[in-house]
């Protein structure tokens, strides 16, 4: 029950303020790199993580990469939750196509009756597979598109029959699907904008009555500044907000003004710094506000790149009111 209550409390945090979206794994960040820029990287995208924040970015990308991930997460709820992410990118004539898997996994679950009989173990996970494509429209301007199969595995049909109890007799499985569209521009050499629609699909079910979450209808609007780019030394600043679209403007009670100022001041936002010595050492920090979800706090991390080779942690775990360890590693090669 602890496993199950904290677990609710976490997804509360992403979604609060808004009706209850399904698959809400689909709003952590993925990438090491990202995560210590607080996620704002709709405006940089120049990695396999563009898949995920920014399919416009694909478009500038020339070359094949290869992008795994890896993160213990959040274990100051659950020890044996994991949160994965693998992409891939390959450049062609006609523009860049990308492939990208999410996995999380919150952990073994014990299942037990009214009577405290044990009656089984099951693994809960979501998983999201997803096909990306990027083209430039002229050098200053990429789009891009993604699809993506979501499923989710939340209780197995075996638990409803062993607890007839409940009253169901089966679901707790969801598959659905979602298209992203993305866009990245470059007036300077200096200066990137980027935009995302996301996660836009049918709903997802989970039961067998029919009753169905929207999925977590997103846009990412981001800006990032290079004031310094040369050989030696490269600063980077990030910016994004983040707006999860679904119950917008739901408050009957207030104006649209009102409502409106609500919507704009519970929107995420979050600021990166990136310092680049050498094209080789990678130094990273950033600050994230999300207001109705009580996470605020600062992200930091870095990394190492030769060869094509690059190894990067990024930590977020004080933007969580709670005490707990949360770092991601994240492993890529760049083929030349």
């Amino acid at each position: 029950m602890r496993k199950i209550c904290a677990i609710f409390i976490l997804c509360i945090s992403f979604i609060c303020g808004a009706t209850r979206p399904g698959a809400v794994f689909l709003l952590i960040w993925p990438g090491a790199r990202p995560t210590a820029l607080s996620g704002a990287f709709a405006a940089v995208a120049d990695d396999a993580t563009a898949c995920y924040y920014n399919q416009g970015g694909l478009a500038f990308i020339n070359s094949t990469i290869i992008s795994l991930q890896h993160a213990n997460w959040l274990p100051g709820l659950q020890s044996d939750m994991y949160y994965e992410y693998a992409g891939i990118t390959r450049s062609f004539k006609v523009g860049t196509f990308g492939l990208h898997v999410i996995y999380l996994t919150t952990g073994d679950t014990d299942v037990v009756d009214e009577q405290a009989n044990y009656l089984g173990t099951y693994t809960t996970f979501d998983l999201a597979v997803g096909l990306n494509y990027g083209f430039e429209l002229n050098q200053k301007l990429g789009l891009g598109i993604g699809w993506k199969l979501i499923y989710s595995y939340l209780v197995p049909d075996w638990v409803f029959q062993k607890m007839p109890v409940l009253g169901i007799e089966k679901g707790g499985t969801g598959l659905t699907y979602a298209f992203d569209i993305g866009m990245l521009y470059k007036p300077f050499s200096f200066l990137s904008v980027g935009t995302a629609i996301q996660n836009i699909g049918p709903n997802i079910s989970y039961t067998e009555s029919g009753s169905s979450d929207p999925l977590p209808y997103t846009l990412r609007i981001g800006i990032k500044v290079e004031p310094i780019n040369t050989n030696i030394f490269r600063i980077a600043i990030t910016s994004d907000v983040t707006k999860i679209l679904v119950g917008m403007f739901a408050q009957d009670d207030q104006t649209f003004f009102e409502n409106l100022r609500y919507e704009l001041d519970e929107a995420w936002k979050a600021v990166g710094l990136e310092i680049d010595y050498y094209n080789f050492v990678k130094l990273r920090a950033g600050y994230f506000r999300d207001v109705e979800g009580a996470r605020e706090g600062w992200t930091y991390g870095g990394g190492i790149q030769a060869a094509g080779f690059s190894i990067d942690v990024g930590v977020d775990q004080s933007i969580y009111d709670f005490p707990t360890t949360n770092r991601k590693f994240s492993f890529s090669y760049q083929f030349k």
